[in-house]
């Protein structure tokens, strides 16, 4: 039997139809082969990445609405231009052309005025505390940024230790000026650095209690030191009393008590005698006697010089009644006693920060305080933006962290800390502020930079225009660099695309 009679018809055809006739399909011959749709050529876009040929919007018509008109960007560009003139070229230029006149600018000198900057003391005194600084700061606040920065990824409460770094940078150079010349206070009782220092020192080194304090001259005579000699000469077994004066009865410690001779005759190779302060409060007694009213001094130290060798054979400490016992001593050997200075000296008053010494290194530590926090925000974005894969292989083959941080670490932060550096170097140039404030009047020839020196000169007292600009000229230059410096890399910056 014919399969092509058993097929089930298609849906939509006529059962009874049957089959189609052989012949229409050789009739029809071969179906056609498909063909493919055309594909659009594509088109070229340039390197700038916008296609090729006019604007969509071009050729309708009138002006291309992305064309700013000639009278909006003058508009724009004009005002800016005046203010750029008003403010930075014409000051500028005027700088100079005064530079080149007399004091008030009513007579040419040429490059007199340069030839005095180099010349003169004040001048060059600026000048070499400026190369302190530009040495100095910078590189200490990269530092301390760059430890701050590290730090604050070693630590959980890394946020918290950013923010109080850098809360310094929300004061003001005025108001910083004004908190540290207040810190730098001579008297331990108002600044907080000499209440430091002493408190420091006197844990090591006990302040005297008796400053000023001193025998009767008929009594002992000054020696090396701030200390007093007796002029008698004592032998063991003997009693000598020392009456101190100079101070006021009222300065006494609290647990001084009235004055008393000792309670019973020396031993053989004893000395025992009495420090008492040879004044009553509110006034009596006589001079050199144990009158009452009168107070021993607790405390005081007393030695027994061998008048033969010049060396010290013993010592005591007073007691609270002044009393004292110096034992040991050899029969028949004659002693002097000695009052070590000691117990007179002037109590320790902390360090004169703002003397002529200091004053530089402490207006830079205020610097510092300031951008510090400044540095380290800059350094730690540096940070975060090294690829720690590079740590952890170093890791992996052996290197420790301090290789790590030589070796990968500061060289991929090279580009961020010589940014920090140029910024502080400009800063630094131009410190003016903390100089003005901190330093004070008998000291700030001292700390004297050169916008310092350039605002005395100009508008100080002196008076001399002339001079004031050609400082002004020079400072300009010396900061042209880093200035340079600074364009040339964000330029780069952009040309690389970053």
């Amino acid at each position: 039997m014919d399969d092509s009679l058993s097929e089930t018809p298609a849906a939509g055809e006529d059962p009874a139809a049957g089959p189609p006739a052989a012949s229409e399909d050789l009739a029809a011959g071969p179906a056609p082969a498909a063909v493919p749709a055309p594909v659009p050529a594509p088109i070229p876009v340039p390197a700038s990445g916008l296609p090729a040929g006019p604007h969509p919007l071009a050729g309708h018509g009138g002006p291309s609405p992305l064309r700013i008109p000639v009278h909006v960007r003058a508009g724009f560009l004009i005002p800016a231009a005046l203010i750029l003139l008003a403010i930075i070229i014409y000051p500028a230029v005027d700088s100079v052309w005064l530079s080149l006149h007399n004091h008030d600018g009513s007579k040419w000198v040429g490059l007199s005025n340069y030839k005095t900057l180099f010349t003169d003391q004040a001048t060059l005194k600026a000048l070499k505390n400026n190369v302190i600084w530009v040495v100095c700061a910078p590189t200490i606040a990269c530092a301390l940024g760059l430890m701050f920065a590290l730090l604050s990824e070693k630590i959980r409460w890394s946020t918290a230790f950013k923010a109080i770094i850098f809360m310094p940078m929300a004061i003001s150079f005025l108001a910083a000026g004004v908190i540290f010349e207040l810190v730098y206070q001579q008297d331990p009782h108002q600044g907080v650095a000499n209440a430091v220092a002493v408190g420091v020192h006197d844990t090591f080194a006990p302040s005297s209690k008796y400053p000023g304090a001193h025998p009767r001259p008929d009594h002992a005579k000054p020696a090396s030191g701030g200390s007093f000699t007796s002029v008698d000469t004592y032998t063991a077994g003997s009693i000598a009393n020392v009456p101190l004066v100079g101070i006021q009865a009222a300065k006494l410690p609290g647990k001084a008590a009235q004055a008393a001779a000792p309670a019973a005759a020396p031993a053989a190779d004893q000395i025992e005698g009495t420090v008492w302060l040879d004044i009553i409060y509110g006034g009596g007694g006589k001079p050199n006697q144990l009158d009452p009213g009168k107070k021993g001094m607790p405390g005081i130290s007393v030695k027994a010089i061998d008048t033969a060798t010049g060396k010290s054979a013993g010592s005591a400490s007073a007691h609270n009644d002044g009393t004292f016992t110096i034992k040991g001593l050899k029969p028949g050997v004659k002693y002097a006693l000695e009052i070590p200075g000691s117990n007179f000296a002037e109590p320790y008053r902390g360090i004169q920060w703002l003397g002529p010494s200091l004053v530089t290194p402490a207006i830079i530590a205020s610097y510092l305080w300031i951008w510090a926090g400044f540095a380290m925000v800059l350094i730690a974005a540096g940070l975060a933006s090294i690829p720690r894969e590079l740590q952890e292989a170093a890791r992996v083959d052996g290197a420790n962290e301090r290789q790590i941080f030589w070796r990968i670490t500061v060289p991929l932060l090279a580009p961020v800390l010589l940014v920090v550096l140029v910024t502080q170097i400009i800063n630094v140039l131009k410190v003016f502020d903390l100089v003005y404030v901190i330093a004070p009047g008998s000291t700030l020839p001292d700390a004297n930079v050169l916008a310092v020196h350039m605002w005395s000169v100009s508008f100080g007292g002196a008076q001399d225009q002339g001079l004031g600009s050609a400082i002004g000229v020079f400072l300009y230059v010396l900061v042209l660099p880093a200035m340079y410096f600074n364009i040339r890399r964000l330029r780069n910056e952009k040309k690389e695309g970053r």
